[in-house]
């Protein structure tokens, strides 16, 4: 089992900065890929960022060049450093964790998430 315990989301100004974490713990398998994914009211839950162990990384269009996710693969932890925030940034973002290979491969775990407000 995996738990992943997120903070960091709070209210903003736009064009202003936060950063997330999220510390996974728990039975930490070796190979895996954590991320960040947001909901809006009314809208589908959608991918922000990916990392995978090695450090490669994949964004989402709409916030690609603003935001940054990065990993602590000794802490278990990954970051989110969103800049240059705008009120469409505003919903809720949620911590994954997905093991890739072995029998649980392509298992997913989530945060509870945080909710990140962008408004003047």
């Amino acid at each position: 089992q995996v738990q992943l315990v997120e903070s960091g989301g709070g209210l903003v100004q736009p064009g202003g900065s936060l950063r997330l974490s999220c510390a996974a713990s728990g039975s930490i398998f070796r190979s895996n890929v954590m991320g960040w994914y947001r909901q809006a009211p009314g809208k589908e839950r959608e991918v922000v960022a990916i990392i995978a162990r090695d450090g490669s990384t994949n964004y989402a269009d709409s916030v690609k060049g603003r935001f940054t996710i990065s990993r602590d693969n000794a802490k278990s932890t990954v970051y989110l450093q969103m800049n240059s925030l705008k009120p469409e940034d505003t919903a809720d973002y949620y911590c994954n964790y997905e093991v890739v290979g072995g029998l649980l491969n392509g298992r997913k775990y989530w945060g509870k998430g945080t909710l990140v407000t962008v408004s003047s």
